[in-house]
């Protein structure tokens, strides 16, 4: 009894295991139920536009700094002002609506008194009813007890106050940065014919200090010491950057093509050189600084220490990004001293070498990859003593603000919360001793933090990718939650169906690291169905780009309303993780995470029978264009169609900052290896390139020498140039085009006819939200 129990066990469970695969089968809709999913899909898109309020709060401080005021735009685009009061903890309409609108109607202004449209807020301290603000250009003073309302002159504009910076130049074309007088007012400093000469200020013989200037050869970027002893500046060998070129085609008014051209610098392009030099004014001379010239990016500034303006230090970051120096110079002399000498083997992330100079202490706040990790250091720029100020298996992420005085650093970072996902934002601030570090937002979430002007409070914006946002007001001394300001209004964003993307963790290709990324699925789903995958490819290495803020919807959704499984993916050679992670891309931009991208989409297969890995579509533009071209010519067996708009497609053909600090210089074998032109007659699958004509980012040669290079090796491919559109995934018509591109290749159908009115020609066709390198 037992035996036969078993095997009909057995034989129940063999029966439910087929029932199980026959019952999950292809997604292969008829032209009719296509053109109804597309016609579906295009409501959709109208329901879900602007269904999402109060999701964005902006708050405005108040004199005072204990007060402010936000706007919330609501259905309709009603507009809700709200006044908060941080000591008191509590929030108010900040004026009534319609007794304003009256009372502007009475000096001559007619607003919408659901939509007033009021900027520049100000409450007078001390003066309360009085309300300020600006309407239709107007500065409004208004007693919000009367609401009687005059007109007034407008406020002068508040000024800026710097945060350090990130590397990236300045005072190309400006021969005296910080001024030409000196800092005793005692002498002033001219070029003529491109050589320096200093004069008394009341009159008098002026001191040439050069003689070998001209105007292409000019001395410039010059710089007075604190004590007015010294100057520092320039010889500069201009380079002027070669030109490339575009055809305007279609231009109203004319009936010839319009020839354009721009400035391009591409990889191996020469650099303006700037070779340093001191100017001692007692001495009557200019001594060459012992260092050699400065030959990538601008003139670099120098910082001249405090209480000794013997020694100043200038940064210099090495063609190649392999060696950034901080440099310091002794006036006396020209003698020079690395006070900072960072090396690599493979690259320093320019832009984000982020440096903060200390005046009243002489210090230098600076981040640096060189432990493994994004993290701060503080160095002595006298002794040149350095210290790590954050360590640890995680990234910083920006550093917002510096209090020298209190000797601490706000900054952001990702990846210190374990169980969650590492590229969330999380702030932060800790002493210059690495001691009392205090989060500020602990909240699982990425966050967004804003400071009032004295610090005394912040607000905290934060969501995850399907979980909608939600902004705090905090005390900072203790970081107390004071009050909830706005839960995002969803309620109409409901009625449409849909929701937010999903997401999904696999391994990488070392087996270790975990691959974040998002899914989108038609909302009417059928679990019996295989639908193929499209993957919305962006490598660059600049940054990470699958969304962590919600998302309630995207052109992700869109396509997958017609019944497509569509993924986003951050693989290896993306930034915001470890420097290993990141150093994927080094040399090698064609690799573009697409082996960890290919294990990713499988794993996400072998869990949900619903996805189909055998139908597996990619698109992306400019170096998403790269890489979703590069899928099909170095991964045609996975990868099996593919939508590219603009497309740095040979990286000696992009701008030169982007792919030098990536693929290196000198510019080697290596890039010519890795060149979808070089690879072109590798093509299997199904290609359709986009490019705009007048595109300034990529030059659209890049696009047109890979059609070039498949029209020489016999290859079929479509080829889309739309006129007049700049760096784009090709506007409204590409994203259509690119629909219907996916649908004939992936499902074997096609498209609608919009010829014959099948559907509409230009219904709007998603909305993408990613930006482009």
């Amino acid at each position: 009894m037992h035996k036969i129990l078993s095997s009909l066990l057995l034989v129940a469970l063999l029966n439910n295991s087929s029932v199980t695969a026959q019952t999950v089968t292809r997604f292969q809709p008829t032209k009719e139920q296509l053109i109804q999913r597309y016609l579906r899909a295009a409501r959709i898109d109208d329901a879900t536009k602007n269904s999402v309020f109060k999701s964005t709060v902006a708050v405005s401080w108040l004199a005072g700094g204990k007060t402010g005021w936000y706007r919330n735009l609501l259905k309709d685009s009603v507009q809700e002002y709200i006044y908060v009061d941080a000591v008191k903890a509590k929030k108010q309409p900040l004026f009534n609506r319609q007794r304003l609108a009256d009372g502007l109607k009475q000096i001559g202004i007619t607003v919408d008194s659901l939509r007033p449209s009021v900027t520049e807020v100000e409450v007078p301290a001390g003066k309360q009813p009085l309300l300020r603000f600006t309407v239709q250009g107007q500065r409004i003073e208004c007693n919000t007890s009367t609401y009687a309302c005059s007109k007034i002159a407008a406020s002068a504009p508040v000024a800026e106050v710097g945060r350090g910076r990130f590397r990236g130049g300045g005072g190309f074309n400006n021969p005296f940065p910080n001024g030409a007088t000196s800092p005793d007012k005692q002498w002033e400093a001219y070029l003529e014919k491109g050589n320096l000469f200093v004069k008394p200020a009341a009159g008098g013989t002026p001191i040439q200090f050069t003689t070998d200037g001209t105007p292409d050869k000019s001395y410039g970027s010059v710089y007075w010491s604190p004590d007015s002893k010294y100057l520092m500046g320039y010889h500069i060998n201009l380079v002027r950057d070669s030109s490339v070129y575009y055809i305007l085609t279609s231009l109203p008014g004319t009936m010839r093509g319009q020839l354009r051209s721009q400035s391009y610098k591409q990889p191996g392009d020469p650099w303006t050189k700037y070779t340093p030099f001191l100017f001692n004014l007692e001495q009557r001379k200019a001594i060459k600084v012992d260092a050699e010239p400065v030959d990538f990016l601008n003139a670099p500034q120098p910082h001249w220490r405090n209480g000794d303006a013997r020694y100043f230090t200038y940064e210099k970051m090495d063609r190649g990004h392999q060696r950034f120096r901080v440099i310091e110079v002794d006036a006396t002399n020209a003698s020079t001293r690395n006070v900072v000498d960072e090396q690599t083997k493979t690259f320093i992330y320019n832009t984000r070498n982020y440096t903060n100079y200390l005046a009243a202490t002489n210090q230098l706040v600076r981040t640096s990859e060189k432990d493994g990790w994004n993290h701060i250091y503080l160095i002595d720029l006298v002794t040149g003593k350095e210290q790590p100020v954050t360590t640890g298996s995680w990234v910083v992420r920006g550093v917002d603000s510096i209090d020298a005085a209190k000797k601490e650093i706000w900054f952001r970072a990702s990846g210190m919360n374990a169980g969650e996902d590492p590229y969330n934002i999380h702030y932060y601030r800790i002493g210059f001793d690495g001691q009392h570090l205090k989060s500020l937002t602990p909240a699982k979430g990425h966050h967004a933090m804003v400071l009032s002007d004295d610090k005394a409070y912040y607000v905290d914006t934060y969501s995850e990718v399907n979980i909608a946002p939600r902004t705090v007001l905090y005390r900072t001394a203790d970081t107390k939650e004071i009050m909830l300001l706005e839960d995002a209004d969803l309620s109409v964003y409901k009625l449409a169906g849909v929701n937010p993307p999903e997401v999904f963790v696999a391994k990488a290709r070392d087996g270790v690291t975990d691959i974040w990324g998002i899914v989108s699925k038609p909302s009417d789903y059928d679990p019996t169905k295989k639908y193929p995958v499209l993957e919305n490819i962006y490598a660059g290495p600049h940054d990470a780009f699958v969304p962590k803020n919600f998302v309630p919807y995207s052109e992700m959704q869109s396509l997958a309303e017609l019944g497509f499984i569509v993924v986003m993916i951050d693989g290896m050679g993306t930034a915001n993780r470890s420097k290993a992670f990141h150093d994927v891309c080094w040399k090698n931009l064609a690799d573009a995470g697409l082996p960890d991208r290919i294990l990713w989409i499988k794993a996400l297969a072998q869990k949900y029978p619903w996805v189909d890995a055998e139908r597996v579509g990619i698109y992306g533009t400019s170096a998403g264009g790269q890489s979703s071209t590069g899928a099909l010519l170095f991964h045609p067996e996975f990868y099996k169609a593919a939508v590219s708009a603009c497309g740095c497609h040979d990286n000696r053909v992009d701008k030169q900052w982007w792919n030098e600090q990536w693929m290196g210089f000198p510019v080697g074998k290596h890039y010519d290896e890795q060149s979808n032109v070089t690879n072109a007659h590798k093509l299997q699958g199904h290609l359709c390139l986009i490019v705009g004509e007048a595109d300034t980012n990529v030059p659209p040669e890049s696009t047109y020498r890979v059609a070039d290079a498949l029209i020489k090796s016999g290859k079929s491919f479509d080829l889309l140039s739309i006129p007049g559109m700049g760096h784009s995934d090709g506007g409204v018509y590409g994203r259509m085009k690119k629909r219907d591109f996916f649908i004939k290749h992936l499902m074997g159908v096609d498209p609608p006819d919009r010829n014959a009115g099948e559907v509409p020609a230009f219904a709007e066709v998603g909305r993408e939200r990613w930006s482009f390198q």
